[in-house]
């Protein structure tokens, strides 16, 4: 068994502020750092923190190859990975607020250079069975989707950022959904109250009712359901210095756990501890624990 993640890599601009700007206002950043992020990376270098059989597929340009190293060693396995002589990698601008929130402005670059033949080259080499995880930060995301559901893969989707091009995937091709409360309300179009998720579960249900959803909550926890059970975690309690990343995290290390066999919640207080490790630290992809600090809570 096989995971393939066909996703995004970008280069992160972080800007410390005091809040998140708000329109027409001006603020001066305490610092500026740079770090290997997008989503897809982040749920690469998870997946390779936490000893899955990760393949990382996708685009960069000629500045990212630091990006391609920090996946080699994080574990994952770049073969697929092409790299542009003529657009730049994708990256991000993110405010990072004292409190520990944070903004994100995102750049496609090279990220929205993928093509068919590519896509169809890479699929080549993965058969039915294997697990192919998803977001919406590259280009051709339907047409992989339904290749790869042909072949019978596992298709799982982190349906970030949310568009029209998610809206228009056909649910019954999608085996797992991973998604925080903010998505969930986007793609259901239901009105989400903190202290109640139950409208968000039931109008997940409705829509992917063959689907295995994991919902995210933030500090509340998280809540995985099927046609069959309802399973909730809670978080794990810390001090938050930068939350970028944290949903990658628990993405990854669910993933890890489900895929060598444990039990959805084992996987899911596995996922809940990384995040929370995570998020206690600056950066996207180098606040990722690995598999050792884990265990070791």
């Amino acid at each position: 068994m096989k995971i393939l993640n066909y996703g995004s890599l970008n280069i992160d601009y972080v800007y410390k502020v005091d809040h998140i700007l708000q329109k027409g206002e001006t603020q001066a950043s305490a610092s500026r750092q740079i770090f290997a992020g997008g989503k897809g990376l982040n749920q690469s270098v998870a997946l390779g923190r936490a000893g899955a059989p990760i393949w990382h597929a996708g685009c960069i340009g000629t500045d990212g190859s630091f990006l391609m190293k920090l996946l080699t060693e994080a574990g994952v396995n770049c073969d697929h990975l092409r790299v542009l002589a003529d657009t730049p990698s994708g990256h991000t601008v993110i405010q990072n607020s004292l409190d520990g929130d944070n903004c994100i402005l995102l750049y496609g670059g090279a990220n929205r250079q993928v093509t068919k033949e590519q896509i169809e080259d890479t699929l080549q080499s993965f058969s039915a069975g294997d697990y192919l995880v998803l977001q919406n930060e590259i280009s051709g995301l339907p047409f992989l989707v339904e290749q790869a559901h042909e072949k019978g893969m596992h298709i799982v989707l982190n349906p970030s950022p949310m568009d029209d091009t998610i809206r228009a995937l056909k649910p019954d091709h999608i085996d797992y959904l991973l998604l925080n409360e903010i998505e969930a309300a986007q793609l259901t179009a239901t009105a989400f109250e903190e202290e109640d998720p139950e409208p968000l579960i039931k109008a997940l249900r409705e829509h992917f009712p063959k689907t295995r959803i994991v919902l995210t909550l933030g500090s509340a926890g998280s809540v995985y359901f099927d046609a069959k059970e309802l399973i909730r975690q809670n978080a794990f309690p810390v001090r938050a210095v930068d939350t970028t990343a944290a949903g990658d995290t628990f993405t990854g290390y669910f993933l890890a756990g489900i895929t060598e066999g444990r039990s959805v919640q084992q996987s899911l207080e596995m996922a809940s501890k990384a995040a929370s490790i995570t998020v206690t630290r600056p950066g996207a992809a180098p606040s990722i624990p690995t598999r050792e600090e884990i265990e070791n809570i």
